[in-house]
C-alpha cells in the first residue's frame, strides 16, 4: 500500500510529466513550422545551396545567430508582453509554449540547414539538369535524402525543448521544472526535485532513443 505523501508525490508527478508533454511537443510544432522554411532557404542560399545569395544567406544567417545567442530564461521574459497580447496570460503551460516555439526555432532552421547540406551534391546537380525547378528539388531529392538526419534533428529538438520547459517552472511555466522548484527546492522536498530530475532524464531517453531507431530505420530501406 502506498502512504498519503507517496500518493501525493505520484499524482503531482503525473500532472507536471502531461504539462511538460503537453508545452514540449506542442512547441515542437510550432517552431517546426517556424524553423523549417528558414532552414531551407538557409541552405538554398548559401554558397552550396541550389540558389546561392550572400546577401540574403549573412542577413538571415545573423539573424538566426542573434536568437541563438539569446538566454532561453532571458527569453521568456522579454516574451511576456507577447504571451499576454496573445493568450492575455504569461504564466503557464499554454503561455510558456510561445517563447519555446520561439526560442528553438532558430536551433530548428540550423538543424535543417545541416540535414539539407548533408545530401549529396551530385544527386542535387543530376535532378537540376534534368530541368526540376527549386521547389521539386527540395520536395522530392533534399527532404527524403536528408529525412534521417532531420529526424535526429526532431529528437535533438524535442530534448532541447524538454530542458527549456523545466528552465520555463522558474516563471510558472507549469510542468516537471516548475514542480522541482516549488515543491521541491522551496518546500525542502528533496525527493520532489530527484524524482522530478529522474522522469525527466526517462523522457530524454525515450526520445533519443525512439530518433535513433528511427533514424536507422529509414537508412536501412534505402
Amino acid at each position: 500500500m502506498l502512504n498519503n505523501a507517496m500518493l501525493d508525490l505520484l499524482l503531482m508527478l503525473r500532472k507536471a510529466t502531461g504539462e511538460t508533454l503537453y508545452m514540449t511537443f506542442i512547441s515542437t510544432i510550432f517552431a517546426c513550422m517556424l524553423g523549417f522554411p528558414i532552414g531551407t532557404i538557409l541552405f538554398s542560399a548559401s554558397p552550396a545551396g541550389i540558389r546561392p545569395q550572400q546577401i540574403l544567406y549573412s542577413v538571415l544567417s545573423r539573424i538566426v545567430n542573434l536568437f541563438r545567442s539569446i538566454p532561453f530564461i532571458i527569453l521568456m521574459i522579454l516574451l511576456i508582453p507577447l504571451s499576454r497580447l496573445l493568450i492575455k496570460t504569461s504564466i503557464g503551460s499554454t503561455a510558456v509554449i510561445i517563447p519555446l516555439s520561439i526560442g528553438a526555432a532558430p536551433f530548428v532552421a540550423r538543424l535543417v540547414e545541416s540535414a539539407l547540406a548533408e545530401v549529396d551534391q551530385g544527386v542535387i546537380a543530376a535532378a537540376s539538369a534534368m530541368g526540376s525547378t527549386d521547389m521539386q528539388i527540395i520536395r522530392k531529392i533534399l527532404i527524403p535524402e536528408a529525412l534521417p538526419g532531420l529526424i535526429s534533428g526532431l529528437a535533438l529538438t524535442l530534448i532541447n525543448l524538454i530542458g527549456y520547459s523545466a528552465m520555463a517552472g522558474a516563471i510558472g511555466g507549469g510542468g516537471l521544472g516548475d514542480l522541482a522548484i516549488r515543491y521541491g527546492y522551496y518546500r525542502f522536498r528533496m525527493d520532489v526535485t530527484i524524482a522530478a530530475v529522474i522522469v525527466i532524464l526517462i523522457l530524454v531517453e525515450i526520445i533519443q532513443l525512439t530518433g535513433t531507431i528511427v533514424s536507422r530505420s529509414i537508412l536501412a530501406k534505402r
